[in-house]
């Protein structure tokens, strides 16, 4: 599934490049304050504080920064996928960001005062974003998909695609005034090459082994064994299973894939056919080069086709980073800082 969209930051007239990119010298896992010389840009009135927001489906970060872009704090919290349950999403993003104004010592009265550019798993979808918004103590807003803010964060302004590979997975391109998004429809229907789908694949495939339709291996028998009841449990877990749930059943296909489990190897070597399928459609649009980000994105290199390990590239910053950028970017304009998909 495909739309196009515009151009992600297109009439921003903001700091300069090389204020913004000193966003990206800071260490991604410290809370060190990243000094950035962006005092000579343009910054709606009376915000006092730049949140970004990275949520996906099993974890939330968030990070406040000051008016210059200095990274004063971060925090974490549980799953914020809107789609699967808005409220607890909302409670823990409103934590997340708490916990990251907590450890800069900020109290939580300068919401009213802040720009937060949010991006979420399931944003995309329906108007799980709107009724969001609504609940939002914001200055300034933007509720993105977390593609949006992985790729600014991983291609800063530049041509290139994206792969999320986490819980769930979305691909994002840009060529040019183009935004092209491919998945992010949701675990039911979409998220091939995410941990869930690869969990939940890996529970199918222990039933299909205990039936005798497939070679028994140590990870069947290992995923057979995490259940009570066997194949029962299994059945009785799918029933209400979330797809976090799911998820949790990928770092056992992880340990065994790099043990040399051959039922392993067949499911993530049918996950990186996905992976290359998508890759495959918005190559044909010209995109020359591809990061990968997420929990599983270490993983995927040796399993995809050589026609797109030659274009892969490192990611210059996470989503986080893109976020804050986002933010700043939406401080600046005082109004949207990043566009909206089309179905």
């Amino acid at each position: 599934m495909e739309r196009l969209v515009s151009r992600l930051l297109h009439d921003w007239h903001g700091p300069p490049e090389d204020s913004l990119s000193n966003l990206r010298q800071c260490d991604s896992d410290s809370l060190a304050v990243c000094k950035c010389a962006a005092t000579n840009f343009r910054m709606t009135k009376n915000i006092r504080f730049l949140i970004g927001v990275d949520g996906g489906g099993t974890s939330c970060r968030a990070a406040v920064a000051s008016p210059d872009g200095a990274i004063l704090g971060k925090g974490e919290a549980g799953s914020s996928n809107i789609t699967t349950n808005l409220d607890g999403a909302a409670d823990n993003i409103m934590a997340a960001i708490r916990a990251a104004l907590s450890s800069a010592g900020i109290s939580d009265d300068v919401l009213p005062d802040c720009a937060a550019v949010l991006g979420l798993a399931g944003a995309n979808v329906g108007d799980f974003a709107k009724r969001l918004a609504e609940r939002l103590p914001f200055a300034l807003k933007d509720i993105e998909s977390d593609a949006t803010i992985a790729l600014q964060g991983a291609l800063a302004d530049g041509d290139g695609a994206i792969a999320i590979l986490g819980t769930g997975s979305a691909f994002l391109s840009r060529k040019g005034e183009t935004l092209r998004l491919i998945g992010g429809w949701g675990f039911q229907l979409s998220d091939l090459g995410g941990g869930a789908r690869l969990g939940r694949d890996a529970l199918e495939l222990a039933i299909l082994a205990h039936d005798g339709v497939v070679d028994r291996s140590p990870l069947t028998d290992e995923l057979l064994a995490q259940f009570e009841r066997g194949p029962d449990g299994i059945v009785l877990f799918a029933q209400t299973a979330k797809p976090v749930d799911y998820g949790r059943h990928a770092p056992t296909v992880l340990r065994h894939l790099e043990s040399g489990d051959a039922n392993a190897k067949r499911l993530f070597e049918a996950s990186a056919r996905t992976v290359d399928a998508a890759f495959d459609a918005l190559c044909k649009d010209g995109i020359d080069r591809i990061a990968l980000l997420g929990g599983l994105a270490k993983f995927y290199p040796a399993y995809l086709a050589e026609r797109h390990r030659q274009i892969l590239v490192q990611s210059k910053a996470d989503a986080l980073t893109g976020a804050v950028e986002l933010a700043a970017k939406l401080a600046a304009n005082g109004a949207h800082g990043a566009a909206r998909a089309r179905r």
